[in-house]
């Protein structure tokens, strides 16, 4: 199969995250039996083409005109795989037939957060015309059903198929020896992560906390996290990364929604329990008592609670043999082979 994904970022986009992440590991599997293509937008210091992995790189216009080269591209692949990372779509089912939206969350909701509120109308409205996609790929059960309830989707054109992780990486290694929390995402809204210090405040344990992820808030949330003795790490590469996911006690997702939890997958990998907000996929992926615990949105009294429940350092153990043990129905290679037999349907 000639399979084309068009996505906003590359894997060396500045800002890439998560959606990147699962194009890169599907994509470089699919690669070794197919030609694969990623379209994305230029990279200041990249070429307009290069090769990673057995998969073609090809960049070209800006978060904007984007949008008008992926109609140029999109016909003249078998399949076209359209990566809505950012609520609007790339529109490929106008010029190929054989068209697919994978779809990380829906955004109806977040857009209040991130934009004023022409902008969001404008944008959510845009988002809803996911639903003139032949086939749609969605990342867990969570945004099937917002597909289905939010944007009015039909449920016989949705496939769930769950992301993956990578166990040869994310492994567990030597924990702290003192407690350590772990709060790592982009700095948006709806992200909440001034969350985490009003959470970090609650605790009656002693501990650390660890701050990572850039984005918009960083300035302002590094200054507040100065006050309370948190260290804010900005952007860190993966290799720190994979090292304070081991060292991690627990880790504290606060988002408003995920479409697909990958820091906790990939923190339970490493052995590291997590306490979230049960909103979005978090309840589908966090077993209670197994790999973590799930507080209501913004209670943060009793997400301190828990917290310091897990830093009882055998009760931490315990969690983190059987948050390892839950990861392992994830994992790439068993994603990509169910991408690869989805698309041989198309």
């Amino acid at each position: 199969m000639d399979l084309l994904f068009i996505n906003h970022r590359d894997i060396y986009h500045p800002q890439a995250g998560g959606a990147e992440e699962v194009i890169y590991e599907i994509g470089k599997r699919l690669a070794k039996n197919n030609k694969v293509t990623w379209l994305s937008e230029n990279v200041n210091g990249r070429p307009n083409s290069e090769e990673l992995d057995g998969m073609k790189i090809k960049r070209t216009g800006n978060k904007f005109t984007i949008h008008l080269f992926s109609f140029l591209e999109a016909g003249k692949h078998d399949i076209v795989i359209d990566s809505v990372a950012h609520a609007v779509p790339f529109f490929s089912y106008i010029v190929n037939k054989r068209n697919i939206a994978l779809v990380h969350h829906v955004h109806q909701d977040v857009l209040k957060f991130e934009l004023n509120p022409i902008m969001a109308y404008i944008v959510r409205n845009m988002e809803k015309n996911i639903k003139n996609y032949d086939n749609i790929i969605a990342v867990s059960y969570t945004t099937k059903n917002d597909l289905i309830n939010k944007l009015h989707v039909e449920e016989n054109k949705i496939k769930v198929i769950h992301n993956g992780v990578d166990h040869k990486k994310y492994k567990p290694g030597e924990k702290s020896r003192a407690p350590l929390i772990l709060w790592i995402g982009r700095m948006k809204n709806y992200k909440n992560p001034f969350d985490s210090l009003e959470i970090f405040k609650r605790l009656k344990n002693k501990a650390e906390m660890i701050v990572v992820g850039g984005g918009d808030l960083a300035e302002d949330f590094n200054e507040a996290a100065k006050t309370l003795g948190v260290k804010y790490l900005g952007r860190v590469n993966e290799e720190k990364k994979i090292e304070l996911y081991q060292k991690s006690w627990v880790i504290l997702s606060t988002s408003f929604i995920e479409g697909w939890g990958m820091t906790i997958v990939e923190a339970n990998a490493c052995g590291t329990p997590a306490v979230a907000y049960k909103t979005g996929s978090m309840p589908e992926i966090i077993k209670e008592g197994k790999n973590g615990f799930l507080v209501d949105y913004k209670d943060y009294d009793k997400a301190a609670e828990v917290i310091d429940y897990i830093l009882d350092e055998s009760v931490m153990n315990k969690l983190s043999k059987s948050s390892l043990e839950e990861s392992l129905k994830y994992d790439w290679d068993k994603t990509a082979k169910e991408y690869e037999d989805y698309l041989r349907t198309i």
